[in-house]
């Protein structure tokens, strides 16, 4: 294959839903392109138009419009355009404008065709336009998978590429140059058609040559350094052969094994016997250690406050990295709560060995997003402390106001910012004896008062994190026993829950900020996963759930009749749909350095992804409207 082809399949084969195709798929798609270029402004489809390929977009911006002349999709760099049309054998309903200098690539209509028969994760991704959600969460957890992810995914550039006959010193400064690690090491071969040739190939110039083996480092140091030889020595003399060879569409662990069972750290990948690139080991370690298991594994290991701080990049990278594989929001915010309480606990730890044991047994407790295992990247703390009843201030309190301290202090230094609630242990009122704690929330659900309600929206989202976890756990179980039994305050948390409307006006339109940094944006957690998480926290409360994440506390309040049919289904959709949207875009403003934050400005997403988010907010407005009628406010006697 040229190397021109191979730009073409390398390119294509990073973006869905060329990414899980075989080889020989991604070779018969290359193989077969013609290339098209439009001038920024200029039409690419007009409406009733014929088409006999599906476009893909190698440069430049494409605009996809209704019939009205309503935008309806905007496609960049990756994407695709033209399948409905091909699939319906219908002219074009959706007529197409390049708004940048565009340079496209044509996929004849037989060859999508052949696609669509051979692959059926390419027929689902082209036939349903956008996959429903889970589908696509499901193929992206799959796709990260190392027993399913190709090895062709980690390449990041070509394989520098040495003759044999070159010498030790040519080789050396040639790796310099390219400041890489590895070399291959090819020489002229007349039997490069040979089946048993395994290492032999043509290239663009259809000269045939083998690949005789890899140079590394460790070679020049070896045997050429340590043995004291000459640089003149040809580098065919030192070369690691013959070598081991991987294919590209392997996967990962397959890779990995070959590293570990042969004791290599370089693997050369070939697309059938064409180099295309070297393989280290530390690019797999790279791929894994962007997780949250190895993250948490590394958060245990540090012995310091300062050595914790250090891997606040880690945790934003690892969430950039959930998101670009597709994980979902439930598997995004149950990670990062668990980082948030690995840091936690690991600094009641430090704070421990500083201060030495507690004086009486306590429990650590996280509340609100944390204990919800709904945690986002931007995220403040909120904690608390949960004392024996045995505690005694005057004896007892400097020491857990100072492991409070120490431990906010720290989380602070983490990239958890501190409440601007003060709802944290710092505060003494929230630094109490079980006993105290259960007359707070006695207190709360006997007299529902504003305040009482915004303690109970904080406080009844609870978790142990670190310690006596029996003294949470009666508090769970206290608020599931006595808020089922108590109409007066279900109904008055069902009003309270209906204060924060989403973010839509007449007609459906958006309603966004009028006023600060964040005008004409909307805040979608403020607007949106918010006053969702509190509507399905009253129902939950109704229902004697002791669940505290929310899409397990739909499940439990599915087991009821509180709901209609299927609205909590549609509720979990919109909650799932929303809290995306808000990672997709953090996650956007981490890889192009910006700070993230929960707002985003509808006319940066595409036209489906706002119909979208209307439908999601519509589910949220209904949902209110129904929390009202389910939960009336008792007549007074």
């Amino acid at each position: 294959m040229s190397v021109e082809l191979l730009e073409v399949r390398e390119h294509m084969g990073r973006f869905a839903p060329f990414d899980t195709l075989s080889d020989e798929l991604l070779d018969d798609v290359a193989s077969h392109i013609e290339i098209a270029y439009f001038k920024a402004g200029s039409d690419i489809h007009h409406y009733g138009q014929t088409i006999n390929e599906l476009c893909y977009i190698r440069q430049g911006a494409v605009d996809v419009y209704r019939r009205s002349g309503e935008l309806y999709n905007r496609l960049g760099e990756g994407d695709i355009f033209g399948q409905f049309s091909l699939l319906r054998h219908h002219p074009v309903r959706f007529p197409s404008k390049a708004i940048e200098d565009t340079l496209l690539y044509y996929i004849p209509a037989d060859v999508f065709r052949r696609l669509c028969e051979q692959d059926d994760n390419f027929a689902d991704f082209v036939e349903l336009e956008r996959p429903r959600l889970e589908a696509t969460v499901e193929q992206y957890r799959q796709n990260n998978d190392m027993l399913i992810t190709r090895v062709r995914k980690l390449l990041t550039r070509r394989p520098v590429m040495i003759e044999a006959s070159a010498s030790v010193q040519e080789a050396a400064r040639r790796m310099c140059e390219e400041n890489v690690t590895s070399a291959l090491v090819y020489e002229a071969s007349p039997n490069a058609d040979d089946d048993d040739a395994r290492h032999s190939f043509i290239d663009n110039n259809g000269q045939s040559w083998t690949l005789i083996g890899i140079l590394t480092d460790v070679d020049f140091r070896n045997r050429v350094l340590a043995p004291g030889l000459s640089a003149d020595l040809p580098v065919v003399e030192i070369v690691s052969r013959p070598p081991r060879t991987i294919q590209s569409d392997e996967s990962i662990h397959e890779a990995m094994l070959c590293m570990l069972r042969n004791n290599i750290h370089h693997l050369p990948v070939l697309h059938r016997r064409y180099p295309v690139g070297v393989l280290h080991l530390s690019d797999i370690v790279r791929y894994e250690t962007n997780s949250s298991l190895y993250l948490v594994n590394n958060i245990f290991s540090q012995t310091s406050i300062k050595g914790l701080a250090q891997l606040s990049s880690d945790v934003r990278a690892a969430f950039v990295r959930m998101v670009a594989d597709g994980a979902d929001s439930r598997m995004i915010g149950s990670a990062l709560s668990s980082i948030g309480r690995s840091f936690t606990r690991r600094l009641v730890e430090l704070a421990e060995e500083a201060l030495g044991p507690p004086p009486v047994p306590y429990c650590f407790m996280a509340l609100g997003s944390m204990a919800r295992n709904e945690q986002a990247i931007v995220s403040d703390q909120d904690n608390a402390l949960v004392l024996d009843n045995r505690f005694d201030a005057e004896r007892h309190d400097e020491y857990f106001a100072a492991l409070a301290q120490q431990v906010s202090d720290g989380l602070a230094a983490c990239g958890y910012s501190y409440c601007k609630g003060n709802i944290m242990a710092t505060n003494p009122r929230w630094r109490q004896p079980l006993a105290v704690w259960k007359r707070y929330f006695d207190d709360w659900i006997a007299r529902p008062d504003p305040q009482a309600l915004l303690d109970s929206s904080i406080f009844f989202d609870l978790d142990a994190v670190h310690g006596e976890e029996t003294f949470v756990e009666q508090l769970q179980d206290l608020v599931a026993e006595q808020a089922s039994q108590s109409p007066k305050f279900l109904a008055a948390m069902a009003r309270n829950a209906l204060n924060r409307k989403p973010p839509l006006g007449f007609f459906r339109g958006f309603v966004m900020e009028n006023t600060g940094e964040h005008k004409n944006s909307i805040n979608l957690k403020r607007r949106g996963i918010a006053p969702m998480v509190d509507l399905i926290r009253v129902h939950a409360l109704a229902c004697g759930s002791r669940a505290q994440n929310s899409f397990a506390r739909l499940d439990d309040i599915a087991q009821t009749q509180l709901l209609p049919e299927g609205s909590g289904d549609r509720i979990r959709y919109a909650l799932e749909f929303i809290s995306m949207v808000r990672i997709r875009h953090q996650a956007l403003d981490i890889e192009e350095e910006r700070e993230p934050d929960n707002n985003i400005e509808p006319e940066n997403v595409s036209s489906e992804e706002r119909h979208n988010l209307k439908e999601a907010f519509l589910v949220l407005s209904n949902a209110q409207k129904f929390l009202g009628f389910r939960y009336p406010m008792p007549r007074s006697r």
